[in-house]
């Protein structure tokens, strides 16, 4: 079985998806004339009236922790040691260079998503790229598809990889029996996912922020401990990267093209830029300023927090540690990342990134079930009578993901990933152009030194595509009133 899903896997990813993430982002990126280096200190300048909300949306702040949730997880941790052992260090280089390509990507497919959101019939904000397809591309049909894939990629089988990481690192620290782990798990995440979208944006509001700095806090100090191996580690990355020496520990014999495909996989895995998940969140906000480019410039902040700074921190913490001088043959995922940290700082470590990637992983099964529950929405035409059924079938694959084995969940997880990733991509580089025309027209607005404000008047040729009440002259304006009040 885990044979034949490689082979697919292999397929998509060296035959199709590495060339197409690639090629989309260098397009998006020499289009929008580098947006993710020149607008850099924007992105943070959006944050500033990021907790902003109405009675439709959550707040931008909102949408970015709980797009961090569902990137922050086992990607930056356990992905990460994957990358190293599978591709070499090398893998961490071709991890960056797809999330700086890929902080343009997202700013696309998160515009995008912010344009063409509509309202379920409770009344709340919902998009993503399913919204998307089926408005700006008038392809329904595309938009079901998508929204099966990730309805098993998000729904089901990354919540059961984000619970198997759990359930291996505690019995790691703690020889917790990973039954009980699983119970728990379910309990708590059927807590939250119960209370709906709003709900989850809450928890990830308050602990996304925490566990994020605590963790970078400690990085940064495993990195003064060991300030004078950091030249090394990074040589060793960029050498590894393009083939000029033989890849590290367990890794010998990989050259360029592993180290590419594991860096892109692992890097894709994580940061999630340009598979259509993050927009989901990123369409359920009420931005601020009210433009759909807004959000494309808060989501792109999220791409560079989630693999620039955190996989980075744990990628030095394994290099810099010394575990992969001798033979880790045996050893992968977690507990390659929690050895190290124990090199550093000693057992207590172990204990350390237990605690940490229960929280990394938990906010991501709840996270990730939010971006599953639009695209039910979606398939249900904007109803929500099938989300007690699917709400169930989420946490049997938390108690499943708890008791299975590692490489065949990795192996779903590349699968499901891979073919949400493809439909994404085929649909926003379509629609890029939108995405530009409103890049272009909030910079216009920006450096006349107002607030940039969409108004869908000015453009007729997107009104027929869009909800009526969304983007209209008047509510736009209500809603900048009631935030300047």
């Amino acid at each position: 079985m885990i044979e034949y899903i490689n082979s697919i896997s292999n397929f998509i990813w060296t035959s199709i998806l590495i060339y197409l993430l690639l090629g989309a982002g260098l397009y998006f990126t020499i289009r929008s004339k580098f947006i993710q280096f020149r607008h850099f200190g924007h992105m943070f300048g959006v944050l500033k009236n990021s907790t902003r909300s109405d009675s439709s949306g959550i707040s931008s702040f909102q949408a970015l922790c709980t797009s961090l949730a569902a990137r922050v997880g086992t990607g930056n941790l356990t992905g990460v040691a994957i990358a190293i052992t599978a591709g070499g260090p090398g893998a961490i280089f071709w991890m960056w260079v797809v999330a700086l390509l890929g902080m343009a990507t997202s700013f696309i497919e998160c515009t995008l998503a912010q344009l063409y959101k509509t309202k379920d019939d409770q009344g709340n904000y919902r998009g993503g790229p399913s919204y998307y397809m089926q408005k700006g591309l008038k392809q329904r049909w595309m938009g079901v598809l998508f929204s099966i894939f990730l309805i098993i990629a998000f729904g089901l089988v990354f919540n059961a990889v984000q619970a198997n990481s759990i359930a291996q690192a505690t019995a790691v620290a703690f020889d917790f029996n990973p039954l009980y782990v699983g119970i728990a798990l379910v309990i708590l995440s059927g807590t939250i996912i119960f209370g709906g979208l709003r709900s989850i944006a809450k928890v990830a509001e308050f602990v996304v922020p925490i566990m994020a700095i605590a963790y970078l806090l400690l990085a940064f100090w495993v990195v003064g401990q060991n300030i004078e191996r950091l030249p090394d580690v990074f040589m060793l990355i960029f050498r590894s990267a393009f083939g000029l020496q033989e890849a590290a520990g367990g890794a010998l014999g990989y050259g360029i093209a592993q180290a590419m495909t594991q860096g892109i996989q692992r890097g894709l895995f994580s940061n999630e830029a340009g598979m259509g998940s993050a927009p989901n969140a990123a369409a359920s906000a009420s931005p601020y300023p009210p433009h759909p480019a807004s959000q494309g410039y808060v989501q792109m902040l999220g791409v560079f927090l989630d693999t620039i700074v955190i996989c980075s921190a744990t990628a030095i913490i394994i290099l810099a540690s010394g575990v992969l001088d001798g033979p880790v043959d045996k050893i992968n995922g977690i507990e390659l990342t929690q050895m190290a940290l124990s090199s550093a700082v000693g057992s207590w470590g172990s204990i350390f990134i237990a605690i940490a990637i229960f929280f990394f992983a938990f906010t991501s099964i709840i996270a990730n079930y939010a971006y599953a529950e639009s695209n039910m929405i979606f398939l249900e035409n904007n109803h929500t009578a099938g989300l007690f059924l699917f709400r169930l079938a989420t946490l049997g694959m938390v108690m499943f993901g708890a008791l299975g084995e590692m490489p065949l969940i990795w192996k779903l997880a590349d699968v499901s990933m891979g073919l949400m990733a493809i439909t994404n991509l085929i649909a926003i580089l379509l629609l890029s152009g939108v995405a530009f025309k409103l890049a272009k027209d909030y910079n216009q607005q920006l450096s006349a030194g107002k607030v940039p404000t969409f108004d869908i008047n000015d453009h007729p040729e997107l009104k027929k595509q869009l909800n009526d009440g969304i983007w209209e002259k008047e509510s736009v304006k209500q809603w900048v009133k009631h935030q300047a009040h």
